[in-house]
């Protein structure tokens, strides 16, 4: 996928998103550098921290039982990138323990 996708998926970003986003930016969180709607072809990622090989999926109801997301996440891990998701209502409700997740996923 492109940049310009990347670009018009940021101007987009859910609710969710948006949350996790404010909490991620600017190395906010412990210092580790994140980027949002990250172009790995051929696919977008939600984030991903480059330097530690990790991808952050924020999965609405419609990816319930997706085996796209299934065939993603392998072909991400082959590329040697661990991918974490969350529900977007976890974000928006418990994005406390999304955090700490992340930070687990992270080995700090």
């Amino acid at each position: 996928m492109s940049n310009q996708q990347a670009r018009r998926l940021r101007q987009s970003a859910t609710e969710a998103e948006q949350r996790l986003w404010a909490a991620l930016r600017d190395r906010r969180l412990e210092k580790y550098k994140f980027r949002r709607q990250h172009p790995i072809d051929p696919y977008v990622v939600d984030f991903a921290c480059t330097e530690h090989g990790l991808v952050i999926e924020i999965d609405g109801g419609q990816h319930a039982d997706s085996t796209a997301d299934g065939r993603r996440t392998a072909w991400l891990e082959s590329k040697g990138w661990r991918v974490v998701r969350f529900w977007n209502s976890d974000v928006l409700t418990n994005t406390r323990g999304v955090i700490e997740a992340i930070m687990q996923a992270l080995g700090a």
